[in-house]
């Protein structure tokens, strides 16, 4: 017999294998469910439906009350863009968020770069020393520093006193105050940064340095063309947390300005939703505020995730 009378036949499944692998499918489906339910329920309770809610709210004068029954549009809306204190909170927001960006990360990059890679003696401990800040509690940090800027007997004060100078109003004075917060809050979070930046350096292969070195790079040269550059992802990362951080300040302004003091010269956005918005039992006002802050923070998180971030989140992908 030759072996052109031999066919070979398509398998085919059983009924049982299929029946099987249904099953095996459905099983993976709920375990899914399973996994993803709970955050997904705590995502809806605590972000979505609030958001929602709040994007109603606003359209109607409420005082928190019962239920909003005075539709007033978005007359919130145009109080807000009238009202110089908002106006004036959003310049400080801004503010903060400009000078993390040019003071607060390069000092954090700085002392990483010293205490991460710098042959500067008792790293370990300068490290512990700098990062302690970060750890203590937003309204300790603001109460240390209510002291350190008393007009009295502040360290500050005291200070400037000791070398002759006049002394400043840190938080008294509505075009000094802001920056005495950012001070603060500098110091606060520059150890939180730096940790960061030191994560980054771990990243950074020491053999491409000591051989940009041989090759005749200076120390800049070595950091600015392969250092920085390598830590590309993790400096991208810290810009966005940045400037999320710096719309959202709320404890310490609250507790050094006393409700944004002098003269509403300190509030940023939260506080002047606090103020305004509850304090004052203005809900369907202040839910216009928390609104317009939600669509800041959302547009730049879309916009810097799809523009900047995009390349590490595809690069991740790859790897």
């Amino acid at each position: 017999m030759s072996a052109t009378n031999f066919r070979v036949l398509p398998r085919t499944s059983s009924p049982s294998r299929d029946h099987t692998m249904l099953r095996r499918n459905i099983n993976k489906a709920l375990m899914l469910v399973l996994l993803i339910a709970p955050g997904m329920i705590l995502f809806l309770t605590f972000v979505l439906i609030p958001v929602v809610q709040s994007a109603r709210y606003s359209m109607y004068d409420w005082n928190g009350f019962g239920q909003p029954e005075d539709y007033v549009g978005l007359d919130n809306y145009q109080r807000l863009y009238q009202h110089n204190v908002f106006r004036t909170a959003l310049s400080n927001s801004l503010k903060i968020m400009l000078l993390s960006l040019a003071v607060q990360l390069p000092i954090a990059m700085i002392l990483a770069l010293l205490v991460g890679r710098g042959s500067l003696p008792g790293r370990r401990f300068f490290r512990a020393l700098l990062f302690i800040p970060y750890v203590f509690s937003e309204v300790i940090v603001a109460i240390i520093w209510w002291y350190v800027y008393h007009p009295n007997d502040g360290l500050a004060t005291t200070i400037f006193t000791t070398f002759g100078l006049k002394p400043i109003e840190w938080l008294g004075d509505k075009n000094v105050v802001i920056y005495s917060i950012f001070l603060v809050l500098t110091w606060k979070y520059f150890g939180y940064y730096m940790i960061l930046y030191m994560a980054g350096l771990q990243g950074v292969p020491q053999d491409l340095e000591e051989a940009a070195r041989v090759d005749g790079a200076n120390w800049w040269q070595t950091l600015t063309r392969i250092t920085l550059p390598l830590m590309g992802p993790t400096i991208r990362l810290t810009i966005y947390l940045s400037v999320l951080g710096s719309f959202q300040q709320f404890v310490i302004v609250q507790t050094l300005t006393r409700g944004g003091n002098p003269f509403n010269a300190g509030h940023v956005l939260a506080t002047y939703l606090y103020k305004f918005g509850i304090q004052r039992f203005y809900m369907g006002y202040g839910s216009a505020v928390a609104v317009v802050l939600f669509l800041i923070t959302l547009i730049f998180s879309l916009g810097y995730q799809r523009v900047v971030l995009r390349q590490d989140f595809a690069q991740q992908d790859l790897g």
